[in-house]
């Protein structure tokens, strides 16, 4: 199949040239174009990776108006990114979308329903799917192997807000929209629910502001999740970590773990450590002869974000929007996340628990 034009909208998110490397890497990719009002950070991008980089632009229309673009990543400011996903969407261009898409649920939906009327596609930024240990820890549970769900325990602890400059739009609720829960708890939120075939339905939650800087959105929080088969879970997201650096591609600047717990077993899982290690033990009868199993998985590097398995979520997107196959991650994935994280906000605010409307 012939190489396709893709474009990168945003050259200046904490995630763009990352998304740029990306695009650089994929075969189906031949041609790149890029967009931002400031030309400074265009003419930076280019000078730095200008691989397949056929063109900028400062004027959106005159990059959407390329009939030969076929699809766009959009890494805006969570405040911009709407209106400028609705014209890109408008325009008959399939979208992948950092994530969250927008401040809010809301911001999410309004997006969503252009793809629809429009039959385009919209993906979401949630590429943490396609990991071999988020992939293993679902086979295991789709299995059976630790039988019923009884709880999920989640924790992302991350570098201190001081360390990712906390003059961020990220740190400003007027254009972020949130905090350490939107911007990264997003993550393992969708990772929950991914893994587990299991549809959270109410939370309760705490959010505070406790790293000391002069930021308005929240840097901590901690999430009490009930699901739709019973199970209960939760999570603690915080910008903590005084001793690992900073920089958002920092690999020693996280600490997270995760426990799935069931019935018969339960899987432990973290990637703080290289290779991530994955802890399964079960009494299912497929089990007997090895209840207990460790498994290590080593990452193939790559330059693309997310290394190899980022490479396989971009090409599952592109796949589905040539119609082959389904995109990893869709509009409503987003917006259910969204609608979790926007509960947790109004929980923390009124001090009671949030039912969440559920697909």
């Amino acid at each position: 199949m012939q190489p396709i034009t893709a474009a990168l909208l945003g050259i200046e998110h904490p995630h763009s040239l990352a998304h740029l490397r990306t695009l650089q890497s994929l075969p189906e990719v031949g041609e790149i174009l890029l967009w931002d009002e400031n030309k400074q950070a265009l003419a930076a991008a280019v000078d730095k990776q200008g691989t397949k980089v056929s063109a900028t632009f400062t004027v959106l229309d005159q990059l959407l108006a390329r009939p030969d673009l076929f699809f766009v990543i959009g890494a805006l400011r969570n405040d911009l990114g709407p209106d400028i996903f609705i014209r890109a969407l408008e325009a008959g261009k399939h979208l992948m979308a950092e994530k969250p898409i927008g401040r809010t649920a809301a911001d999410t939906a309004r997006v969503i329903a252009v793809a629809e009327y429009t039959g385009t596609h919209l993906g979401v930024c949630y590429q943490n799917r396609t990991l071999p240990s988020v992939q293993l820890i679902r086979q295991l549970i789709g299995d059976g192997l630790i039988g019923p769900l009884i709880s999920v325990e989640m924790r992302m602890i991350t570098t201190r807000v001081v360390a990712r400059n906390p003059r961020s739009w990220l740190f400003n609720n007027t254009h972020a929209g949130g905090g350490i829960l939107s911007w990264l708890g997003c993550h393992y939120i969708d990772m929950i629910r991914y893994v587990t075939g299991d549809e959270i339905i109410a939370v309760s939650a705490d959010v505070a502001t406790r790293s000391g800087e002069a930021i308005d959105v929240e840097d901590v929080a901690i999430l009490s999740l009930r699901f739709r088969s019973g199970a209960v879970g939760s999570l603690h997201a915080g910008y903590m970590m005084a001793l690992s650096g900073d920089g958002y591609h920092n690999k020693a600047g996280y600490d997270t773990y995760g426990g799935f717990n069931g019935q018969l077993g339960r899987i432990t899982w973290t990637s703080s450590s290289s290779p991530t290690k994955i802890i399964a033990e079960s009494i299912h009868p497929a089990w007997a002869s090895a209840p207990q199993r460790v498994f290590d998985l080593p990452l193939a590097e790559s330059p693309a974000y997310g290394g190899v398995s980022g490479e396989h979520f971009m090409r599952g997107f592109i796949q589905a929007a040539q119609g082959q196959g389904e995109a990893w991650t869709s509009g409503s994935d987003a917006l259910q996340v969204a609608r979790i994280v926007d509960a947790a906000y109004e929980s923390s605010r009124i001090g009671q628990r949030i039912e969440i409307v559920t697909p």
